[in-house]
């Protein structure tokens, strides 16, 4: 893993936070540093005792639930948007993050296909070069609106 210079006393900006600054034109770049430090603020935030997910976890949704999708494309190019998983669907957590306390991971509902048709747009979906769909879960999420069904294995 890449050393970073100590966070800086009083650090308290999320990734949001330097997203939106970005995009207001507050400033012109992030460095890496910046979102490492961003990432160190946002673990401190979560509450005690917080379990984090591990590959093969498997969580049903205990209400209705906003969750962001990635289309994955034959190009250079990923989509997604926005979409309601509903109280009751399930989702399995795809291979385990390099940071042992991620504060999201991918996902893929369990059932893929009706989701798909469900929460991807049908341009996409029929587009030749699309390549599938998948979800980006946060962590504090998966705790609070989520119930772990199955364990998955360890950390890889």
């Amino acid at each position: 893993m890449k050393d970073f210079p100590p966070t800086p006393s009083g650090w308290n900006k999320t990734a949001g936070d330097l997203v939106s600054e970005l995009k207001s034109g507050l400033r012109k770049s992030i460095r890496g540093e910046e979102f490492h430090w961003a990432a160190h603020y946002e673990r401190s935030l979560l509450p005690e005792g917080i379990r984090f997910p591990r590959k093969d976890d498997l969580y049903e949704a205990t209400q209705d639930v906003e969750i962001h999708y990635l289309t994955s494309w034959s190009a250079p190019y990923t989509g997604g948007g926005v979409a309601t998983l509903k109280q009751g669907e399930r989702i399995i957590v795809q291979g385990a993050s390099s940071d042992p306390k991620p504060l999201s991971v991918s996902a893929m509902p369990e059932r893929y296909k009706e989701l798909e048709v469900r929460m991807v747009p049908e341009d996409d979906r029929t587009n030749i070069k699309y390549g599938g769909f998948y979800l980006s879960v946060r962590t504090l999420d998966l705790n609070t609106k989520f119930r772990l069904v199955a364990e998955g294995g360890a950390q890889e």
